[in-house]
């Protein structure tokens, strides 16, 4: 993988929510290439998901409690078929589907979410709402930054 690719690559799985990052998971998942995600191609990657989660000494979710809340969820046109059409009408909530087949700890993180704190982090410093990969590039920058003060600190001294 390039640096572009993988640049692509850390926008689609950061923000889940735009056009790009939507059509690339949904290839991903589309195992049979016939325009729509099914549980049985969703059962290939949440059994993974489960596997992962009994190795954390987690209990896993119910894989037919999974399918009933994206269901509820996303609304698809079609009983148990999510079509790229579906997923875009939804957005932000398909970001979720994708987490749940693909990463474990934003799956959980849902999962475990407190909508309080939830809605909190989701406001910027002047209180608007911020994208998946606001939040994420800003939460790196702070990272970063706290890296590179006993820097300061040392050279300071």
């Amino acid at each position: 993988m390039g640096y572009e690719d993988f640049v692509w690559f850390i926008l689609s799985e950061e923000d889940k929510t735009t056009d790009t990052a939507i059509e690339y998971w949904f290839k991903c998942a589309d195992l049979d290439c016939d325009g729509a995600i099914t549980p049985s191609e969703m059962w290939h990657f949440y059994e993974e998901q489960m596997k992962r989660l009994e190795g954390l000494s987690q209990e896993p979710v119910l894989f037919e409690d999974v399918l009933c809340q994206l269901h509820d969820m996303l609304q698809p046109e079609r009983e148990g078929c999510y079509t790229l059409a579906d997923l875009k009408r939804t957005r932000p909530q398909s970001s979720l589907l994708f987490n749940t087949l693909f990463n474990l700890h934003k799956f959980m993180a849902y999962e475990n979410r407190d909508p309080f704190a939830l809605r909190a982090e989701q406001l910027g410093e002047e209180g608007q709402v911020l994208s998946d990969w606001d939040r994420f590039a800003r939460g790196e920058y702070l990272r970063l930054a706290v890296e590179e003060e006993p820097e300061d600190m040392q050279v300071r001294a």
